[in-house]
């Protein structure tokens, strides 16, 4: 389980399970623009201040009743990570490689090749979105809020 730090917005509850609600939440930021360590002297900073880093909202599952303002632990499945990446990068890259090899073997020209990998690439893409559109895809891939941060335990619980 990947976990990260974040903050709780909002809280929403689900109209058929009264005990289970979903949080909106914002990842909590360690640095100045949360890349480096660094304050000073960063390039992405400089990028960071012209193109002004926006906040990420996301929601997740909120099975222990947090609620707004609480610290969280945020965790995400790393084989839910793993095969978003695999999904979202490798498989337009693969349909797209396998295009233009098979266009290159029936017109055996580079602009065959460049058109057999765009329709493949196209292809690829519209295949993952068609996949990603299911339902049972996003219920695996949502984050979940794991517990409440040390200091917020320590004060609620004593």
């Amino acid at each position: 389980m990947i976990e990260e730090r974040a903050v709780i917005l909002s809280v929403s509850q689900n109209n058929h399970n009264l005990s289970d609600s979903t949080a909106t939440l914002e990842i909590e930021r360690k640095t100045a623009c949360g890349l480096c360590g660094k304050t000073r002297g960063c390039g992405n900073s400089i990028w960071g201040k012209l193109f002004a880093h926006r906040s990420t909202e996301f929601k997740a599952q909120n099975r222990i009743n947090a609620k707004v303002g609480d610290s969280v632990i945020v965790g995400i499945n790393e084989r839910a990570l793993l095969k978003s990446a695999l999904l979202l990068y490798i498989l337009p890259l693969v349909t797209m490689m396998t295009g233009a090899i098979l266009m290159n073997m029936y017109l055996q020209n580079n602009a065959g090749s460049m058109i057999g990998a765009l329709v493949g690439l196209l292809t690829g893409l519209v295949w993952v979105k068609g996949h990603t559109a299911a339902s049972q895809y996003f219920l695996q891939q949502q984050p979940v809020i794991l517990r409440l941060t040390t200091q917020d335990a320590e004060i609620k619980f004593s």
